[in-house]
């Protein structure tokens, strides 16, 4: 079983896996923090369901090599988390991410090696961050793998980690069509609530399914021409999965417009629009969402005075 663990990022993600995960490591589950937020976690305190949560942070310079990395932070920080978990890497670590989207693992393949990597994500979670105070309504699944969906003893011994500290997970039989599959639901639902500042209810609406059936069959195309079989019924299991959330909860990049954050837009639509080109495939619906959100970010730096 997997010893011990080096963890980064520590909003609505990273702080409800790892408090999973510190009932059964303690105090080898090390959270990698910067020092501004060192001082600000052990001064304010992080918060889940209004449970105080006392977990071992420590600094980029002060980690040391565990057996498993985890990157729980948003894509606009995976190039400041590579550089974060150095120390932590060593001749035997394994890095797990566990981002949106398709492409941080080629990001950690570059940096720390193919035969480091490995390939997941997480579903189902739902929860909010408000500075610090997460609400938690429902704990997510982590759906990892290797790269070629064997079943490596590293793939085993994390396995027994999850099991033991009840961290609900999937090994599926093709990592990287489940990835896809995430994918689809973080571009076509993502995207859309962010734009109509719409909680997960208003996908009820016939005008917003109407929107994530044009958006995803965009997304079915160019996974297809990448070899990965997404199929159109998946848009329409993914409404009816949808309206089975809280009608009031928010995903993530709604969160972030709110709050004034920057969004993953670029690798949302915007990455649907990058394969698209590669394959010469149109994608109209994605090109006009990523404007918009790009237009929604300026607008919302301007009024707050950053520009």
């Amino acid at each position: 079983m997997v010893k011990s663990i080096a963890l980064i990022g520590l909003g609505a993600v990273g702080a409800t896996v790892a408090q999973k995960l510190q009932t059964v490591l303690k105090d080898n589950l090390y959270i990698i923090v910067d020092k501004a937020r060192k001082e600000r976690y052990e001064s304010k305190g992080i918060f889940i369901n209004g449970e105080k949560q006392n977990f071992n942070l420590i600094t980029s310079e002060e980690a040391e090599p565990v057996d498993l990395v985890i990157i729980a932070t948003k894509n606009l920080q995976v190039n400041q988390a590579l550089s974060s978990i150095k120390n932590a890497v060593g001749p035997d670590t394994a890095i797990l991410s566990l981002l949106n989207g398709i492409q941080s693992e080629s990001e950690i393949e570059e940096a720390y090696g193919k035969e480091k990597t490995l390939y997941g994500f997480i579903i189902d979670l739902n929860s909010i961050n408000i500075n610090g105070n997460i609400q938690c309504d429902k704990y997510g699944k982590i759906v990892f793998g290797e790269k070629d969906n064997s079943r490596s003893e590293r793939i085993n011994q994390i396995e027994q980690l999850f099991k033991a500290s009840d961290t609900d997970y999937k090994i599926p039989e093709n990592i990287q069509l489940e990835m896809w599959k995430k994918y689809l639901i973080n571009v076509c639902f993502n995207s859309l609530g962010a734009l109509c500042r719409s909680p997960y209810g208003g996908f009820a609406n016939e005008s917003m399914q109407s929107l994530v059936r044009k958006i995803g069959r965009e997304v079915v195309k160019v996974a297809n021409a990448e070899g990965i079989a997404l199929t159109e019924q998946m848009i329409e299991d993914n409404i009816k999965k949808n309206l089975t959330y809280n009608p009031l909860g928010k995903c993530s990049m709604l969160q972030d417009v709110e709050a004034g954050r920057k969004t993953e837009n670029n690798w949302f639509c915007g990455t649907v629009v990058h394969l698209g080109e590669k394959h010469s495939i149109e994608t109209p619906n994605c090109k006009f969402i990523q404007e918009l959100i790009e237009g929604v970010e300026y607008a919302s730096d301007l009024t707050s005075g950053k520009l």
